[in-house]
């Protein structure tokens, strides 16, 4: 097996994901993984976390190239994992990859990325 192919890990079939919804990929560790499935089968990968109050995003709405969180509505980007203004912030995105079938993520991305990030607390109301 070359280094490449070592690099990225299959991590579930696009059938694993409904179209326009999410699979969560969990991590030793580091927080989930979300895969997202768009309506035209591209497939994105953020840390399952908004930058808000860190909502499960992979419990989001889906719809065109953004998830809205459950919790609060910001939408994300899913290529940038930056929320989309008026909103502000930004999670962590992981490059992904489709061989047929199959979703890849990146070993090293999975091992590294936002590994100790805390989770996000938006702003109380001013005193």
């Amino acid at each position: 097996m070359s280094s490449l192919e070592q690099e990225w890990i299959a991590v579930c079939n696009l059938d694993d994901i409904p179209p326009l919804g999410a699979r969560v990929v969990k991590r030793p560790n580091g927080g989930p993984v979300a895969v997202f499935r768009t309506d035209g089968d591209a497939v994105f990968a953020l840390l399952d976390r908004c930058p808000h109050r860190g909502g499960p995003l992979s419990q989001g709405i889906v719809h065109g190239g953004q998830v809205t969180c459950p919790l609060h509505g910001y939408n994300i980007a899913l290529d940038s994992g930056c929320a989309m203004l008026p909103d502000e912030g930004c999670t962590t995105p992981f490059s992904v990859e489709r061989a047929g079938d199959a979703v890849l993520l990146k070993r090293s991305e999975l091992a590294t990325l936002a590994l100790d990030e805390a989770a996000p607390v938006a702003p109380g109301p001013a005193a």
